[in-house]
């Protein structure tokens, strides 16, 4: 058995199925709740990418000098954290907040991202490194499809089949807020499952 692989690849799945479907039901909110223009929106929700592009830069380096197991959870952590901060979302939220959430959500994920992606690849022998590879990818895609699965499917409960209009805001919100639970208990389990992979250093 690997587990650092095993665990790493579950962190992994956990990670991408709690947050991929943030920037669809904040833009969501954004152009319905906040009525901004689809531009707007996009804006405000690109503060999350670009804080996660500058933190995976020094988190990669950071998971070379310190275990990648601590890096990633404390990553984990910090989306939980900005996941939790997304539930109190409402009608009349500031801004300030969703950049708040937004800024957590990059800086956990790009903690996270580049070294347990590192783990991954350093936990296999080299002529392992392509189904490594492939596996992670693999684990990326189906969290992304259970993440919009699940927000599709909450909306289907809350709204039905109606489009989003004033009068299902309420719905809408409802919807939103219990997506934003859901994954901020999925990530709780997550910091669990980037622990449980142990360290790295001893076996390497």
């Amino acid at each position: 058995g690997n587990p650092v692989f095993a665990w790493s690849n579950v962190a992994a799945l956990i990670n991408y199925s709690a947050t991929s479907a943030v920037g669809f039901l904040l833009s969501l909110y954004l152009q319905h709740i906040k009525g901004f223009p689809p531009q707007q929106a996009g804006l405000v929700l690109v503060a999350q990418p670009i804080v996660m592009t500058l933190v995976s830069l020094v988190a990669g380096r950071l998971s070379d000098r310190i275990e990648p197991q601590v890096v990633s959870s404390i990553g984990m952590a910090l989306t939980t954290a900005g996941l939790t901060l997304l539930i109190f979302v409402g009608q009349d939220t500031g801004l300030w907040l969703i950049y708040l959430a937004l800024g957590v959500l990059g800086l956990g994920f790009g903690l996270f991202s580049s070294p347990n992606m590192n783990a991954i690849m350093s936990s296999v022998e080299t002529r392992f490194l392509g189904v490594a590879s492939g596996t992670t990818s693999t684990m990326r895609l189906v969290g992304q499809m259970l993440s919009m699965g699940f927000a599709v499917l909450l909306f289907a409960l809350f709204i039905g089949r109606a489009q989003i209009t004033p009068a299902s805001y309420p719905a809408f919100l409802m919807a939103m807020r219990t997506a934003f639970i859901i994954f901020a208990v999925l990530c709780c389990g997550g910091i669990f499952a980037s622990l449980a992979r142990g360290k790295m250093r001893g076996t390497a």
